[in-house]
């Protein structure tokens, strides 16, 4: 595409959030008939298939050994725990609901680093993370029994993601992506394996039910590649705002597919939540920005 890097790179953000919210749609759409097991590993095993293929035509495989470096392990276990949350959820939530909350990912990954890697967070920040975290709450709107089951799931998948990233932060620039891409799809079929007996045993797919999964499993490969796309056409500070354009899919289909329509409360969280992840992008991009000027900056004869 003959395109200025940022536009390439919010064109790919926005593919990858139309993929990824598609795949949720379509594995809402089969929560009904088949329990959370059967869902990772039937759709893991298309994905996987497709992942290691491009990883071995890009020459990207290594040995299995790489997996027993801490970072790896680490992310493995976070990437499991928050795809069997997510997948939960969305049998049992609207979907807008679901990527509502999804999207204080970006502030639970602030919040991480700060507190685990010791990244430097602004009072500015903070506030931000308060506020988006505040928004949640109002999506989620706990009674006075507590959160639901539905909402524990949805804040755990945000709980694993966000660990999930911070372990990415960690691994060895020399172990290629599509390597770790492979193996985390590879561990989520497995472990969606061992889970079909516990959760209710195997169901029978009809072919309709297949092809969705099928197709679920090729818009989720789209989504993870539109990601890598995006990340290396342009600046991180322009493209990241645009994942929020998953809302307005979400949004689109929970109405047209499942009858759906977000009410005044989901609305007003939602706001809260894109305006505070979009403040924490501008004051991260004003203190890189710093940085830089401050690294080029000429030392004083």
């Amino acid at each position: 595409m003959n395109l200025p890097g940022n536009a390439r790179g919010a064109l790919f953000m926005a593919v990858a959030m139309a993929g990824f919210t598609c795949n949720d749609a379509l594995v809402k759409s089969v929560t009904a008939t088949m329990n959370t097991g059967q869902i990772l590993f039937v759709r893991g095993l298309m994905t996987t298939v497709l992942v290691v293929a491009i990883a071995h035509w890009m020459g990207a495989l290594r040995s299995w050994r790489v997996i027993l470096q801490p970072a790896v392990l680490l992310r493995l276990v976070a990437e499991i725990f928050a795809s069997i949350a997510y997948v939960s959820a969305l049998g049992a939530m609207p979907l807008a609901n679901t990527a509502a909350i999804l999207q204080a990912l970006p502030l639970a990954v602030t919040l991480g680093a700060a507190l685990f890697l010791g990244e430097k967070v602004g009072w500015r920040r903070w506030l931000a993370i308060t506020a988006g975290f505040a928004g949640v709450l109002i999506v989620i709107r706990p009674g006075p029994e507590g959160f639901s089951l539905a909402a524990a799931y949805v804040i755990a998948s945000v709980v694993g993601a966000a660990a999930r990233d911070l372990a990415t932060r960690q691994i060895s620039s020399d172990v290629p992506s599509l390597f770790v891409s492979a193996v985390t799809s590879a561990t989520i079929t497995l472990t969606g394996a061992v889970l079909i007996q516990p959760l209710g045993g195997w169901q029978p797919m009809s072919a309709e039910t297949f092809g969705r999964l099928v197709v679920a499993s090729a818009l989720l490969l789209i989504g993870y590649q539109g990601i890598v796309s995006a990340m290396r056409s342009g600046e991180i500070s322009f493209i990241a705002p645009f994942r929020y354009t998953s809302l307005l899919w979400a949004i689109a289909i929970g109405f047209l597919f499942f009858g759906e329509l977000p009410d005044l409360w989901m609305t007003v969280g939602v706001a809260i939540i894109v305006a505070s992840g979009l403040y924490t992008f501008y004051r991260e991009n004003r203190r890189s920005a710093a940085a830089v000027a401050q690294e080029s900056k000429p030392e004083s004869p």
